[in-house]
């Protein structure tokens, strides 16, 4: 028997759960903003989260997420294009970190307060510039097309779903997300306070965050449409 469209509500949740717990750039984007930088990036960053995850389940309901998964070449340029931004974060923070340990040597000029700051934070903006980071990431990520054509439609009711089907779907999936997503900046800030206690781990978590970003590039380039 379904619920509002879903064949399988518990089913569906856990599915859910175990998806979102999931590592991904878009988990790692939130939990080092709000480690590096602080607890108000941490929550622009969720918010583009949850919004590049809206379009994609609006795009689910009205077909148009099939239609992409459908053109390889639009997959192809989606893929690759994900890659580099990913790629591109990732060797930015790699510089970052270098030049702050850099800065951080003794008798390096300046070194002191201000040096340990900037080994700290990830690339200044504020919050809308992190807003529209964790916006591209989430967008820019054809494996998000491939859960939305693979994953939602084995829920929906052939004879009974709808638009309100996939909004009650949407709501279970983005109340997951969030509720985890708002755990990593809890965690980050946690962690902010012991990047504050000393001036090469914001640095040397930097540099460990640059070269995860590297890799969850590395792995977009090589993701394949499900056939």
């Amino acid at each position: 028997m379904s619920f509002a469209g879903i064949t399988d509500l518990w089913a569906y949740l856990i599915g859910c759960i175990a998806i979102v717990l999931l590592p991904g750039p878009n988990s790692l984007f939130v939990m080092s903003t709000a480690a590096l930088a602080d607890r108000r990036g941490g929550w622009a960053a969720i918010a583009g989260v949850l919004v590049a995850d809206t379009v994609f389940i609006v795009g689910s309901a009205l077909g148009l997420v099939a239609l992409l998964s459908a053109l390889p070449w639009l997959f192809a340029a989606l893929r690759w294009a994900g890659a580099a931004y990913l790629v591109w974060i990732g060797l930015a923070l790699l510089v970052a970190a270098w030049r702050a340990l850099r800065a951080c040597e003794p008798g390096a000029v300046g070194a002191g307060p201000k040096i340990h700051a900037a080994a700290m934070a990830i690339p200044a903006g504020g919050a809308a510039r992190t807003f529209r980071k964790a916006l591209a990431i989430g967008l820019l990520n054809p494996k998000a097309v491939m859960f939305y054509v693979a994953f939602f439609p084995q829920f929906v009711d052939p004879a009974g779903g709808d638009w309100f089907t996939f909004a009650v779907m949407g709501t279970i999936l983005q109340a997951c997300s969030f509720a985890y997503l708002a755990a990593l900046v809890a965690t980050g800030a946690s962690l902010a306070a012991a990047v504050r206690r000393s001036r090469w781990l914001g640095a040397l978590g930097k540099t460990a965050i640059g070269a995860l970003f590297i890799g969850f590039g590395a792995r977009l380039a090589a993701a394949q449409p499900v056939q």
